[in-house]
């Protein structure tokens, strides 16, 4: 009996193993592993119904692995929607100059509405910005805005 699981992969052992893959999911949580365990149990059901070569089915089950994780990272992944949180959101808020900003020195703007959360920043820019001043923002550097005259 052993003798013939060690030279013959049978279509039971496809399931079982897409059957592990996908129980395997629940702790990962990255829904890889789902494709790769659905693709298991296809190579599975195909290998029951046309007794198909262990070459045949490794090809298989690797195609169908690769279209499972093309289709998951290229159509089922939500794409972030909102820039809430990023660098780049609230780049067309407006401020205005509270500590005048030489060129290429350092001021500070408050903003009209909170940019990553807060209204009071540090600011740079490349030209020359008096006090009281409308600016927008050109771009969030860390913990520095470079700003430009509204």
């Amino acid at each position: 009996m052993l003798e013939l699981l060690s030279t013959e992969l049978l279509w039971w052992h496809w399931i079982a193993f897409g059957l592990f893959l996908v129980t395997s999911e629940i702790f990962i949580g990255t829904f890889m592993m789902l494709g790769l365990g659905v693709a298991a149990m296809l190579v599975g059901v195909t290998d029951n119904l046309f007794k198909t070569s262990l070459e045949t089915e490794l090809l298989l089950w690797i195609i169908l692995s690769i279209l499972s994780l093309v289709l998951w990272f290229k159509y089922l992944k939500n794409p972030q929607t909102e820039d809430s949180g990023q660098s780049n959101y609230t780049l067309d808020t407006l401020g205005v100059v509270t500590k005048e900003i030489t060129h290429n020195g350092r001021g500070q703007v408050q903003f009209d509405t909170p940019v990553l959360g807060n209204t009071n920043w540090f600011a740079t820019s490349k030209e020359d910005i008096s006090e009281g001043s409308r600016v927008a923002i050109v771009e969030v550097k860390g913990q520095l805005i470079e700003v430009k005259k509204a």
